[in-house]
């Protein structure tokens, strides 16, 4: 495989993943902006549904996406950095989980530091740690999957002597 080729399939979603992170701290993902739109879909499916239940459900559904991106961005990293082939058997590497997880999180700082500069927006030393346990979830999520589809071997049992 070519160097570009290699690029386009392993890194060029991480980069696209990171674009879209970013592109997201701008004010267009902003709490006034996401308020427009999830107050009035409350509001459709139960029409005297109260203001603190919409903040509620507002602030659940940001922080899931912080969760999430990051999730998929760790996994992303994970992909690019082991470059998996069909057929691979190298086992499981927490380490590999962990260099993922550390980039993810370094990535979320400044992401929250970005968002420090951006009127609508205010970075958050909470949102980093949300976005690192997101991180992580997403890895352990993926560790578990491959175990279950057998991607690589199970790890051996710990035994008491």
């Amino acid at each position: 495989m070519t160097r570009a080729a290699s690029f386009a399939k392993y890194w060029l979603p991480v980069v696209l993943w990171m674009a879209l992170i970013i592109g997201g701290s701008t004010g267009a993902l902003s709490a006034q902006r996401t308020s427009r739109v999830i107050g009035p879909l409350l509001r459709w499916f139960k029409p005297d549904v109260s203001d603190e239940t919409i903040r509620a459900a507002q602030f659940c559904i940001r922080k899931t996406g912080h969760v999430t991106v990051y999730a998929v961005l760790a996994c992303l990293v994970w992909r690019a950095r082991r470059k998996p082939l069909r057929g691979d058997t190298r086992p499981w590497h927490w380490r590999e989980a962990a260099e993922a997880a550390g980039f993810a999180a370094l990535y979320a700082a400044t992401d929250e530091w970005h968002q420090s500069f951006v009127p609508s927006r205010e970075g958050s030393v909470a949102d980093v740690l949300l976005d690192a346990c997101g991180a992580w979830l997403g890895l352990v999520v993926l560790w578990r999957v491959g175990l279950r589809r057998q991607w690589w071997p199970e790890p051996p049992k710990m035994t008491a002597t």
